[in-house]
């Protein structure tokens, strides 16, 4: 029987968190917290909404997740992203002992790989989920940010 609650479905379901980020003029990035195929919390980029450099969409989503839980521990619990997480964003995954990141386009200059940045060690890692459409939403972002200026 084929699972329709796949590593891509719920991509989607962040792409979807990311538009809202650039609806809002928000750096687009969307990210959803599943459990058992649940989505337990949905999140997107706030950091220009609530004048905050770490609202994050991660960031959120962990917050939301841990409420809907009722504990910080997110052991069972995959992060949806839609661009691979900061350094921040993985540190606290790290304390949340995140059972696993699903990450959608590489973060070539700020993502926890370049910046070797520690995991929890059960934590496992899967990235270039849709990694084309996560990066398209980014690159137009920021080409039209460029032309507003």
């Amino acid at each position: 029987m084929i699972n329709p609650f796949d590593d891509t479905y719920f991509m989607k379901k962040a792409l979807q968190e990311a538009q809202l980020a650039y609806d809002k003029n928000e750096v687009p990035v969307g990210a959803v917290i599943v459990m058992n195929n649940q989505i337990i919390a949905r999140a997107h980029n706030l950091t220009e909404t609530l004048t905050d450099v770490t609202a994050h969409a991660e960031m959120q989503a962990f917050t939301a997740a841990a409420d809907f839980l009722g504990g910080k521990y997110l052991i069972e619990c995959t992060l949806y992203v839609t661009l691979e997480p900061c350094q921040m964003c993985a540190g606290a995954s790290y304390w949340a002992q995140l059972g696993k990141i699903v990450y959608g386009a590489s973060e070539l200059k700020r993502g926890f790989n370049v910046l070797n940045t520690t995991l929890h060690p059960k934590t496992v890692v899967l990235g270039g989920i849709l990694e084309v459409e996560c990066a398209e939403i980014m690159k137009r972002f920021f080409i039209e940010k460029r032309n507003w200026n």
